[in-house]
């Protein structure tokens, strides 16, 4: 009975008693641990306040140059970017955008358009670089990306690995938009390239059940006529 007294009555052992002891005999250490978090956080809020937030619209305020050229399809240029020249105002390419602010969403948002650039101007291995460090949630644009580096992946003969992003952009947020573009793309892939014609027929048929009303499923029922036809199925 008396032993049970002794451990309170949680019975457990621990009380009050046990935490005022802990404190008095870990005293010095308790105050540098607490001082030490405050120092994080406060360090923390520093950085996302002083630095991170500045560091981002300067980013943005930078990029938008760089957009601009990208949509009037001057890869080059928006790649880039120009110097100062004769009292000519330049501006930053994406690539400069990513050295710069790589760490802020304008960065990443950079090397995504840095990666488009790369693609159309021919650079296949820069646009798998640039696109495979881009990250998004957004439902098109990420699909997006991950087609790309197909693309890129189908131009530099790696089919294989071409029909595996294809097909990750075609998963990737199922919509009526890119889905029924990566899965043609990946079927096309399969045929031509892969000879695979059971697998490409498969997704060909895919594509007119569950997307015949898009613009890549309209005409898809030539595809699996000829594939049939090749195959004799």
């Amino acid at each position: 009975m008396a032993e049970n007294s002794n451990q309170g009555s949680s019975g457990t052992g621990f009380s009050l008693r046990t935490i005022e002891n802990f404190y008095n005999r870990n005293k010095k250490a308790v105050m540098i641990a607490g001082i030490a978090v405050l120092v994080v956080v406060a360090a923390i809020f520093y950085y996302q306040t002083q630095i991170k937030a500045p560091k981002e619209k300067a980013a943005y305020n930078v990029l938008y140059k760089a957009e601009y050229y990208f949509g009037l399809d001057s890869f080059k240029l928006a790649l880039n970017g120009r110097p100062d020249i004769g009292g000519v105002e330049g501006f930053l390419g994406f690539n400069d955008v990513i050295a710069q602010y790589g760490g802020t969403r304008a960065g990443n948002l950079a090397r995504f358009y840095a990666g488009v650039c790369n693609l159309h101007l021919g650079q296949y291995q820069d646009a798998i670089d640039n696109l495979k460090k881009f990250s998004s949630n957004d439902v098109l644009v990420g699909s997006i990306a991950l087609g790309c580096i197909g693309d890129a992946n189908r131009e530099l003969g790696n089919s294989d690995e071409a029909v595996k992003y294809y097909e990750k952009a075609a998963r990737r947020n199922s919509n009526s938009f890119t889905t029924p573009l990566y899965l043609k793309k990946a079927a096309m892939t399969y045929e031509e390239d892969l000879q695979n014609y059971d697998k490409a027929l498969d997704l060909y048929i895919k594509i007119e059940k569950e997307y015949g009303n898009t613009p890549d499923g309209r005409d898809i029922g030539k595809y699996i006529a000829r594939l049939k036809t090749m195959t004799g199925k």
